[in-house]
């Protein structure tokens, strides 16, 4: 593992982020509080927190970024941290918590393998920890949204899904139209953003790309393909979870 040797110029050039980054958080809180919502504080907190974070991985990712068993391993960690993200938001436990992990490793496995196999995006340790990152992290905000969702549409309709389970039918039969709304609305934020990409906004892989000194064209066939990797490993995520959650037998009690 190998950093560059001007890492210390890099960080002392990072004072001016610092001060803009200040600024925006203190209009962040400003106005949060000014109007009396509730957690002023907690956008900055969480800014604080990923900014640690992110200048951990940065450092690590520093010494890892051309090595494959490391960018394996680092692929690994964002995982777990990604499955215990999402048991939690749904009710933590251990059944939940193999479901959550089968259906994400589901849908990154067969999105990666479509994307390196095919040739979209070049197969080196680079891209794959960037599009594997970037998978990952979607996967796990689709899984999150649609396991929330569901979760809370069983609790409020439960009265419709007993009927159903006193009529014979089975507690995946009972929740399956619950389940197929939950994937829909969870996938929806992701289908905005593929619709208004170059109209509304310019994504990060985009932007990135671009900033790295890729030339339009390459940048913008390298959004595309990760725009289709993420809609495809969240909706992979999404269904299988669902259909391994699916089947309820008491009303459950959504998760804080």
């Amino acid at each position: 593992m190998t950093f560059p040797a001007n890492l210390p110029a890099q960080l002392a050039g990072l004072l001016p982020t610092l001060v803009g980054v200040v600024l925006l958080l203190a209009v962040v809180v400003t106005v949060l509080r000014g109007y009396r919502t509730q957690h002023p504080f907690a956008p900055a907190l969480a800014l604080l927190r990923g900014t640690l974070q992110l200048a951990a991985i940065s450092l690590i990712l520093s010494g890892i970024i051309n090595d494959p068993l490391w960018v394996g391993v680092g692929l690994l960690v964002m995982f777990a941290a990604a499955v215990g993200t999402v048991t939690r938001r749904i009710g933590f436990n251990r059944r939940h918590l193999v479901r959550v992990a089968a259906a994400m490793g589901l849908g990154v496995v067969v999105t990666l393998t479509i994307v390196f196999t095919t040739g979209a995006i070049e197969f080196s340790p680079r891209y794959v920890l960037a599009i594997g990152g970037i998978i990952i992290g979607n996967a796990m905000s689709i899984a999150t949204l649609s396991g929330r969702r569901f979760t809370e549409a069983v609790g409020d309709h439960w009265d419709e899904v007993e009927g159903w389970l006193a009529l014979g039918a089975t507690p995946g039969q009972s929740t399956r139209e619950l389940a197929r709304q939950a994937v829909y609305f969870a996938i929806i934020p992701s289908t905005d953003q593929t619709k208004t990409t170059g109209l509304v906004t310019l994504p990060g892989a985009f932007v990135g790309a671009l900033f790295g000194g890729a030339s339009p064209l390459e940048a913008g066939r390298f959004q595309i393909v990760v725009l289709a990797g993420i809609l495809c490993a969240g909706s992979i995520a999404a269904v299988t979870l669902l259909h391994l959650v699916a089947p309820v037998r008491q009303k459950p009690v959504p998760a804080a």
